[in-house]
């Protein structure tokens, strides 16, 4: 009698990781066009003179607040993806820290993402504007979530999924090349805290990070060979 090998398929049951990606993508977007359009100006930034933030956000209650429930929005198909990515590793057999890396990096990031939009919804709120002080702490507490807090994390997220991947080879060397160049980048924007004038690292880290979540969610398989042991003579 003699084993033979066989194997079965098996498929990872979980969202579709590109929708996750493209819903998130798609309000991050939405809200900067909403802002853009509806405004006709900047957005403001902690570098801008208190009477530029204190115009704008008298001026733009409802834009600020339609932009920050965007924002919140965006946060809840992240942290989604970063769970469901991190699952998928798992269900590859990768147990490794940087399994746990992403799943920090990726959480952490829709947590500072989300609180970004619930400091801008209070920004939108009458009164606030009014008040220097109020509006600058919920200012500054807005940024600092929603631009090196998010994008740092984001970073971990992209790190902790393309060293086991490329390690493991489950997804085209060049997305887990990618992904790592951005990842620096992203953590290197921490570096805003700082030196304001880093703080052209972070769209440089954000965007192409959108750019990775769709090519590893196209690339990151869903489907493994199990192998069986079946007997015969």
């Amino acid at each position: 009698m003699t084993d033979v090998d066989a194997a079965r398929v098996q498929v990872h049951g979980s969202p579709p990781l590109i929708l996750l990606a493209t819903v998130h993508i798609g309000l991050v977007i939405a809200a900067i066009v909403v802002q853009s359009v509806m405004s006709g100006m900047p957005y403001p930034t902690p570098y801008d003179s208190l009477q530029q933030l204190q115009d704008y956000y008298t001026r733009f209650p409802a834009v600020t607040r339609i932009v920050s429930f965007l924002q919140f929005g965006a946060a809840v198909p992240l942290g989604l993806f970063s769970v469901v990515i991190v699952s998928r590793l798992l269900f590859h057999d990768v147990r490794v820290a940087g399994v746990h890396i992403a799943l920090f990096g990726g959480v952490a990031s829709a947590i500072f993402m989300g609180i970004s939009g619930l400091a801008t919804w209070t920004l939108s709120q009458p009164g606030v504007a009014d008040d220097p002080g109020a509006m600058r702490i919920g200012q500054l507490i807005a940024f600092a979530t929603g631009a090196f807090g998010n994008v740092t994390t984001l970073g971990l997220l992209l790190a902790g999924v393309c060293v086991p991947s490329l390690v493991f080879r489950l997804m085209p060397r060049w997305v887990c090349w990618f992904g790592l160049i951005v990842a620096v980048v992203a953590d290197a924007s921490v570096l805003s805290m700082v030196w304001p004038s880093a703080s052209l690292l972070l769209p440089l880290g954000r965007f192409p990070a959108y750019l990775w979540l769709i090519a590893a969610s196209l690339t990151m398989p869903k489907t493994r060979m199990e192998p069986l042991r079946t007997s015969g003579r």
